[in-house]
């Protein structure tokens, strides 16, 4: 009895490889390290440490929900990060050791959410800020590894707090400003108290977005979300000047940096990145990027430095040509699907909303992108030969593309009336099999200049989740979210054998000798079914929580692979139905997985955007 209540217990860990994914909605989230040798940024709840010159990564794990800000200490010894957790749940502050990559000490006091955190110049407080539901300020003392004082964050009259920033040369005074407030903290270590004064800002009202201070502390910057810069002297607390006048910067001041050599990098929500100077404001250089910037990092005093978007792009910039570099660039949406080309590990492609990208697997480098604007893309798959990439399109039409150009081939309208909700090919690449969202599966004839149809076989009841066609494309098997799966003959093109259970099925798999078939969905259990008879041969628990969502399985059928909305990655022994590995790493629900030609790694693609490869556990 005690295996069954704890699986996990004698289960080994699946090793991750290497993650493509870095999330552009935290504001100041990406952070060049003092070492200039490695950039840090979250991703779901993990904290990733990339080497800048070469594709080595670390992961910091140890967060249970999404990490929501980010910061580095001065020397760069410590790095801290602060979570999201649910309405009323204390949310963690992890401090880390970036020489040793591990844990430190866990800092809970705030609720629902940190919003922003800062260390002090010479290392000894970190201070935190907790969000709209919290509302307070904390400072910490880094060596007791405990909490100092506490203070509400703003007034009662007036909006949160939402950005900090430290003074550069004191650890006694810190900036915290948001939504109608400004105020400059002093730190009073004996009375173990923080004492704030309100700035004064005269007739202006405005709602702080970003903050940078000033090497020397003489001012400090707000950038608003009204596109304008207030410069204010923490000294006498008062406005010194405002601009641009004119031109303001569109959809606000995101992200804000002062550099040592005097002027500002200003970056906005609609990803204009600017050199500028008080007090005119106006752009001395400027470039477009992709997505609203939410990070501006400086490697070293500034010559270089790395911008961060929303639409999860990170730029490498050098000061003086003031030209952009894509360094890494990964989906912001969920990831649909992820396919390999026959025979070859070498690259692998993924849809998400709007666009398919191609991946070369040992680099993590994007090769290939193919968007279709205000689209969404459901499934992907390759044609045997490797000269065609075919996709399915929510807007009902199947869209065949070049994998080398991205040029699309051919589209074939109206294939579905609900969307094209999933796609598969035959090995002799002469036939497509589409599922849409009305339930029928059509059978396509494509030929060098025409795709005609052959037959549509309308039996399902609700949207194609998966289809899988067998290795002599005399049968396939499809699954659908109505509780059935269907075995077709591909030759007399009708139903051979129909499959029924109480689930939504999400995903389906022949076993390689082709004469069972596995399933799984929102009811958790995988079968196994007999493809002759349609009748259940075992049944497996196959997660505590949450639909699975993907599956896969090798080439000789001994380990099948699932992933779903428990996070987790499992390695399952066929034959005895058994869990043997566990690769926790995703922090949103897995959505496909394939395990690659030739064993070498296991793919996994998450609703986050995120994409995971780990190392196969087992030697072919």
């Amino acid at each position: 009895m005690e295996d069954q209540l704890s699986p996990e217990a004698q289960v080994a860990e699946l090793e991750l490889d290497a993650v493509i994914g870095f999330n552009g909605h935290v504001p100041k989230g990406l952070k060049c390290h003092p070492d200039q040798e490695h950039l840090i940024y979250p991703l779901g709840c993990t904290v990733l440490i990339q080497a800048i010159n070469s594709n080595e990564q670390n992961f910091l794990q140890g967060h249970g929900n999404n990490v929501s800000c980010l910061a580095i200490s001065t020397r760069g010894d410590y790095i801290a990060s602060g979570q999201v957790t649910f309405m009323g749940f204390k949310a963690d502050i992890i401090l880390w050791d970036y020489k040793k990559r591990e844990l430190i000490a866990r800092l809970s006091l705030h609720k629902g959410k940190i919003q922003a955190l800062a260390f002090s110049p010479n290392d000894l407080y970190l201070l935190s800020l907790g969000g709209p539901d919290d509302g307070s300020v904390v400072v910490w003392s880094i060596a007791k590894r405990d909490a100092i004082c506490g203070s509400p964050a703003a007034g009662l009259s007036v909006g949160n707090a939402t950005s900090v920033v430290f003074s550069k040369c004191r650890d006694e005074m810190f900036v915290t400003a948001g939504n109608g407030t400004i105020r400059v903290w002093e730190l009073d270590l004996p009375n173990r108290k923080i004492r704030p004064t309100e700035c004064q800002t005269g007739q202006m009202k405005r709602v702080v977005m970003s903050v940078g201070m000033a090497d020397d502390d003489s001012f400090f910057y707000l950038g608003t979300t009204t596109g304008d810069i207030l410069k204010m002297n923490p000294r006498t607390k008062l406005l010194a000047d405002t601009g641009p006048v004119k031109e303001k910067f569109s959809l606000g001041v995101s992200a804000i940096k002062c550099l040592k050599m005097g002027g500002l990098l200003v970056g906005s929500g609609a990803g204009l990145l600017v050199f500028c100077k008080s007090p005119g404001y106006k752009p001395i250089k400027k470039i477009q990027l992709q997505g609203g910037i939410t990070s501006i990092t400086l490697r070293g005093e500034g010559h270089q430095f790395f911008v961060g978007t929303e639409e999860s792009h990170i730029y490498r910039i050098n000061f003086t040509d003031f030209r952009e570099t894509l360094v890494v660039t990964c989906h912001f949406e969920a990831v649909e699907d992820i396919v390999f080309p026959f025979g070859t590990a070498e690259l692998f492609a993924t849809c998400a909303k709007t666009d398919i990208r191609v991946w070369h697997t040992s680099s993590n480098r994007e090769l290939l992108r193919i968007t279709v604007p205000n689209m969404t893309c459901h499934s992907i798959d390759f044609m045997r030969d490797g000269r065609s990439i075919i996709s399915a399109w929510n807007d009902g039409k199947i869209r065949a593309f070049a994998p080398e150009t991205g040029r699309l081939m051919y589209v074939i309208n109206s294939a579905h009336r609900i969307g094209v909700t999933a796609i598969a090919t035959t090995s002799d690449c002469k036939r497509v099999i589409s599922g849409g969202g009305e339930g029928e599966v059509r059978v396509w004839q494509i030929e060098c200049q025409t795709q005609k149809l052959v037959e549509a076989l309308k039996e399902h009841k609700s949207s194609v989740s998966c289809i899988r066609v067998k290795k002599n494309n005399e049968e396939c098997v499809t699954a659908s979210t109505d509780g059935t799966c269907i075995i077709w003959d591909l030759v007399r093109l009708r139903r051979n054998q129909m499959i029924l259970a109480n689930t939504l099925f999400q995903c389906v798999c022949y076993h390689p000798e082709e004469f069972q078939i596995v399933t799984s969905g929102t009811d958790r259990k995988i079968a196994y079914w007999e493809v002759f008879d349609g009748s259940v041969i075992r049944e497996l628990e196959g997660s505590l929580s949450g639909s699975i969502n993907g599956m896969d399985i090798t080439q000789e059928g001994a380990h099948f692979v699932t992933g779903g909305n428990d996070h987790l990655i499992k390695v399952w022994d066929y034959n005895e139905g058994e869990v043997t590995h566990v690769g926790v790493g995703h922090s949103g629900h897995i959505t496909g997985i394939r395990i690659s030609p030739g064993n070498q790694y296991i793919v996994s693609v998450s609703a986050d955007g995120a994409i995971l490869r780990w190392k196969y556990p087992f030697v072919s």
